[in-house]
């Protein structure tokens, strides 16, 4: 069986605040990107690891591995529009059968054990995709003055790595681009496959705003 791991960093620094796209941030002292590659590179699976940066990054990120000699192997693919079409681009460059792991490049804490088990549950099952339960209370809010309780005993927030057999996801990927494709899962999903769930880890945070990227810092002292 042969191993894949699709890892998307099309993001820009938007909400960070910071002209530099979040994935090139400096998290204990080289880019956050580079901490994603090497955990997934480190994996017992040793996937052959597909990059996907828009094309305005492609140089920057060739500057960046330059800088901090950076040599884990990896593909870099041109991104699209949308997160559809830049896991679409990656899916494109697997030409045979295996197993493929979808990311977020700002994820760079994922675990090993994390990896592991849902490679190895997909591989069983078709596909895996984690998740944890929320701690908060959660509201469905109509109006600033109008909202309603939720169960959270029956929701759960998705995260990366998302993991499929490959003929899933190209099947899926077949379909046209909708709005409401936030994830692969939604996208195999809608294909006809059931998903399963696995249980995520807490630690796994994507970082999106500033205090994500001190957390991340101290998570990792």
């Amino acid at each position: 069986m042969k191993y894949y791991a699709i890892i998307v960093g099309g993001g820009s620094g938007k909400r960070m605040q910071n002209a530099i796209a979040k994935q090139f941030l400096l998290l204990k002292n080289k880019p956050v990107l580079m901490h994603t590659l090497s955990t997934f590179h480190s994996s017992p699976f040793k996937p052959e690891i597909i990059l996907v940066l828009h094309p305005h990054l492609h140089q920057y990120w060739e500057e960046l591995r330059l800088k901090y000699d950076f040599t884990i192997p990896h593909l870099l693919i041109r991104g699209g529009d949308q997160r559809f079409h830049s896991v679409r681009n990656g899916l494109m460059a697997i030409k045979g059968e295996g197993i493929v792991a979808i990311h977020d490049a700002v994820r760079p804490l994922v675990s090993q054990k994390l990896i592991t088990n849902t490679f190895e549950h997909a591989e069983e099952n078709g596909n895996a995709v984690c998740c944890i339960k929320p701690s908060d209370s959660v509201r469905r809010v109509k109006t600033t003055q109008q909202s309603k309780v939720i169960n959270r005993d029956e929701l759960v927030m998705i995260q990366t790595p998302q993991v499929f057999e490959i003929s899933q996801l190209r099947k899926a990927y077949q379909q046209p681009y909708r709005a409401k494709f936030t994830d692969d899962a939604t996208v195999v999903e809608k294909a006809g496959f059931a998903i399963n769930l696995v249980e995520g880890e807490r630690n796994n945070l994507k970082i999106t705003y500033p205090e994500d990227l001190e957390l991340a810092n101290f998570l990792l002292k």
